[in-house]
C-alpha cells in the first residue's frame, strides 16, 4: 500500500490511506449485507430504486402467509408481475389505488364485511403518506400495503363472484387455482391497465336478475337510507345480505332455466324473452326439499302404472281401509272414472268399497302416492322427484310445504309444452296431450337439457319492493351466525328484544 501511494505526486499522510481504505471496506460490507437482506431506498425526491424490489416483495409474501385469504393467489399474482410492488407506483395512487380504496369504503353495499379486507391495515392515512411523503414509509411498510392490497382486491373479487361461505367452492379450493368459471389474479393482472377499475371490478358479481335486483336496492339502503338516518329494518338487511350470498353460491345465469324457490313455493320458467311463473308444494319441514342444480333432460306423460281392477278390489282397498298409510307407503294414487284425484279419508274409503267400480288406482315409482299427468326427469338421478300437482286446489294454500320432499307444479302441462317449445319441438306438444288424454305412458326425450336450480331465498325483490319469506327449514339462522358472528348477533337480539318491549309498555 505504501509504495503505490508513492507514486502519487501529492503527498498522503498514513492517516489519510487508513480512512480511504476504512471507507472502502465498509462499502464492500454494506453492499454484502444489503445483498442479503435488502431493503427499499428512497432519493430525495421519494422514489425507490428497484435493485431490491423483488426480493423485499418476496419477503412480505412469505410473512404475510398466515394474514392473507388467499395467499397462493397473491402468490401468482406477484410472480406474473416480477414481484413488483404495484398500488404504491406514483402512476397507480390515482388511477387504481383510488378507486380500489373507494371499493372497500363501501364493501357493505354489496353484503360483504369490511373486516374480511385488512381494515385496520388499509386505511387513507397511509394513502396520503404514499402519494405525499412516500420516503416517510420503509421498504417493509410500502411491501406489506401492497401485499395486503392485492389481497383485498382478489378477495373482493372472489366474495363477490362466488360468496365467502360457498360449500362448493370453498376459499382454500379457489385458492389452490383451476376449479370455478373466474380466476381473480387473472382478472386483477388485467384490471392494473384498466381505465375504469370500480366498475369492471364489481362487474364480477352475479349476472341474475335475483341478485342483481337485491345489490341495487343493498346499494341504496346502506348508501342512502342508513346514511342519511333513515329508519330500515335492521333484520331486512340481514335477510338481503345473507340471500346475496345464497345466490352467489349459484352457477351463471341461463336462459333457458327454471329456478325453483323452496320459501316462495315458487317455479320460474325463465326464456329469452319471458318468465313464466308457477306455483309448487314442496316438503314438509320433516322431509325437506333439497338444495341442489341439474339440468332437465326429459319428460314423461302419465308416469303412474295403471293397477287391474282385480288388485285394486282385492288387494291395494282392503289394504287402505286397514292400514290408513298403506297407500303412501306403496305409492299408490286413488281416481275417479274422469281421471279425477281422489283425497282419501276413512270416510271416503267405505264409500268406494261399496261402489268400487267407480275407480281405480294408480301406482308411481317414489315420492308420495301420485305424480299425476306429467313427470320431468333430471340428467342425474335423484331422490327428488318433479312432477305434477295432481290436487290443483292445493295450489291456492299460502304455505306449501306439505310434500315427502318432492316438487309438484300446478300447471305442469303448461310447463312440459314451453319445454317443448323451447327445445324446437312444438309439434311434440301435441304428441304429449295425445299420450296423456289417452292414458298412455310415453317418454319425450328433449335435445337440449334445460338448467334447473334448486333454491332457498327468504328474500326478494318484486316490484321493486322487498318481500320476506317464511323461513321453512330454519336455514338462515345459522348461515347469520357465519357472516355476523355469536357474539355480535346476541347483542343484536337483546337491543331488538329491548326495543320490542319498550314499545309493548
Amino acid at each position: 500500500m505504501k509504495n503505490i501511494f508513492k507514486t502519487v505526486n501529492t503527498p498522503i499522510s498514513h492517516r489519510t490511506v487508513f480512512i480511504i481504505w476504512m471507507i472502502c471496506l465498509l462499502a464492500h460490507v454494506s453492499f454484502n449485507v444489503l445483498a442479503q437482506n435488502p431493503a427499499i431506498t428512497f432519493t430525495k425526491e421519494g422514489e425507490k430504486q428497484n435493485a431490491f424490489i423483488s426480493e423485499q416483495t418476496k419477503t412480505q409474501l412469505l410473512a404475510c402467509q398466515g394474514t392473507l385469504n388467499y395467499p397462493k393467489s397473491v402468490e401468482r399474482f406477484y410472480k406474473e408481475k416480477g414481484y413488483k410492488l404495484v398500488w404504491v407506483e406514483k402512476q397507480n395512487h390515482n388511477r387504481q389505488l383510488a378507486p380500489a380504496m373507494m371499493i372497500l369504503d363501501c364493501v357493505s353495499q354489496f353484503g360483504l364485511n369490511r373486516q374480511d379486507f385488512h381494515a385496520a391495515e388499509l386505511v387513507y392515512q397511509k394513502v396520503n403518506i404514499l402519494s405525499k411523503e412516500p420516503d416517510i414509509l420503509g421498504g417493509g411498510q410500502r411491501a406489506i400495503f401492497d401485499v395486503l392490497m392485492t389481497d383485498a382486491m382478489i378477495t373482493f373479487m372472489n366474495h363477490l363472484h362466488y360468496g365467502k361461505f360457498n360449500n362448493v367452492l370453498t376459499p382454500s379450493r379457489i385458492d389452490d387455482g383451476g376449479y370455478g368459471d373466474f380466476n381473480a389474479e387473472a382478472r386483477l393482472l388485467q384490471l392494473m391497465e384498466s381505465m375504469d377499475f370500480y366498475n369492471e371490478i364489481a362487474a364480477v358479481q352475479p349476472l341474475s336478475k335475483e341478485y342483481d335486483d337485491l345489490q341495487k336496492y343493498m346499494h341504496l339502503v346502506r348508501g342512502q337510507y342508513l346514511e342519511d338516518s333513515y329508519e330500515f329494518p335492521e333484520e331486512s338487511v340481514k335477510k338481503m345480505t345473507i340471500n346475496m350470498e345464497r345466490l352467489r353460491w349459484l352457477s351463471a345465469s341461463q336462459t333457458p332455466s327454471l329456478i325453483i324457490n323452496i320459501p316462495a313455493f315458487t317455479a320460474k320458467m325463465k326464456l329469452a324473452d319471458a318468465v313464466y311463473i308457477f306455483k309448487i308444494i314442496v316438503g314438509k319441514p320433516s322431509s325437506p326439499t333439497s338444495i341442489f342444480e341439474s339440468k332437465l333432460a326429459a319428460l314423461t306423460a302419465v308416469p303412474d302404472r295403471s293397477v287391474t281392477a282385480k288388485m285394486f278390489i282385492g288387494e291395494v282397498l282392503p289394504g287402505a281401509i286397514k292400514n290408513p298409510g298403506y297407500l303412501d307407503n306403496n305409492h299408490y294414487a286413488i281416481y275417479d272414472t274422469k281421471g279425477r284425484f281422489v283425497e282419501i279419508t276413512a270416510k271416503k274409503l267405505l264409500e268406494i268399497k261399496r261402489l268400487p267400480k267407480g275407480f281405480y288406482a294408480r301406482q308411481s315409482e317414489a315420492c308420495g302416492n301420485t305424480m299425476g299427468k306429467i313427470l320431468f326427469r333430471l340428467a342425474e338421478a335423484s331422490d327428488i322427484y318433479l312432477h305434477d300437482m295432481p290436487l290443483p286446489k292445493l295450489a291456492r294454500l299460502p304455505q306449501r310445504a306439505l310434500s315427502n320432499g318432492c316438487i309438484q307444479i300446478d300447471q305442469a302441462e303448461k310447463l312440459a309444452g314451453l319445454l317443448l317449445i323451447q327445445d324446437g319441438s312444438p309439434k311434440v306438444r301435441s304428441l304429449l296431450h295425445t299420450a296423456i288424454a289417452s292414458d298412455k305412458t310415453t317418454d319425450f326425450i328433449l335435445n337440449r337439457s334445460v338448467p334447473i336450480k334448486i333454491t332457498y331465498l327468504t328474500c326478494e325483490m318484486i316490484d321493486s319492493q322487498l318481500v320476506i319469506y317464511k323461513d321453512i327449514y330454519n336455514q338462515d339462522r345459522a348461515l347469520e351466525m357465519a357472516m355476523y358472528g355469536y357474539e355480535r348477533l346476541l347483542a343484536s337480539d337483546k337491543k331488538i328484544k329491548a326495543i320490542s318491549f319498550k314499545g309493548i309498555r
